[in-house]
């Protein structure tokens, strides 16, 4: 005996319902696709872009901000505006910019994902993070609106993590 018509639609619907429950779900509270504008994390991202960000790692205490990570947060200036920027600098560290060489705690860090065509001669005097903020530099120096022109980014306005890039297809991977 073949099931009826209505029986075969009622699975279907119900499996659709739940598939579109579930990637609504993620979408909202787990991985958000975002496209990249503008040219400030270049080489690492590239304009027009698309990543997929995990907005539960850093919410609900799964994972520490660390030195290195790719953070999208609503810019301090305009809340309306999302940005993405590398963390530099955590909490308690004193950050300093000398002739385009970034320092932290006294020591020059290595920064292998910033080429020598994209840096810049810009100093900035030391400074201090303040608790729950986090010191951001876009990777394409010459051309970022980062920390060093607005300072440290609050913890409360960072919603994501940078994790994997989808397209163009050549570009697809975990983001480092």
């Amino acid at each position: 005996m073949q099931p009826s018509r209505f029986r075969r639609f009622a699975t279907w619907s119900r499996d659709i319902s739940v598939s579109v429950l579930i990637a609504v779900f993620v979408i909202l509270f787990l991985y958000q696709p975002v496209r990249v504008e503008g040219t400030s994390m270049m080489p690492s991202l590239e304009d027009q872009e698309r990543i997929f960000i995990n907005k539960f790692v850093y919410r609900l205490g799964f994972g520490d901000i660390e030195r290195g990570d790719m953070v999208v947060f609503w810019y301090p200036n305009d809340p309306s505006k999302s940005y993405i920027k590398r963390v530099i600098g955590l909490p308690g560290d004193r950050v300093e910019v000398r002739a385009g060489a970034v320092w932290v705690n006294g020591v020059s860090i290595d920064e292998p994902y910033v080429p020598d065509e994209y840096r810049d001669t810009m100093s900035v005097a030391p400074l201090v993070v303040p608790s729950d903020h986090y010191y951001v530099l876009g990777d394409h120096r010459s051309s970022s609106n980062d920390s060093r022109n607005w300072g440290p980014v609050p913890r409360q306005a960072i919603y994501g993590k940078a994790v994997f890039s989808y397209w163009p297809i050549e570009k697809a991977g975990v983001i480092r």
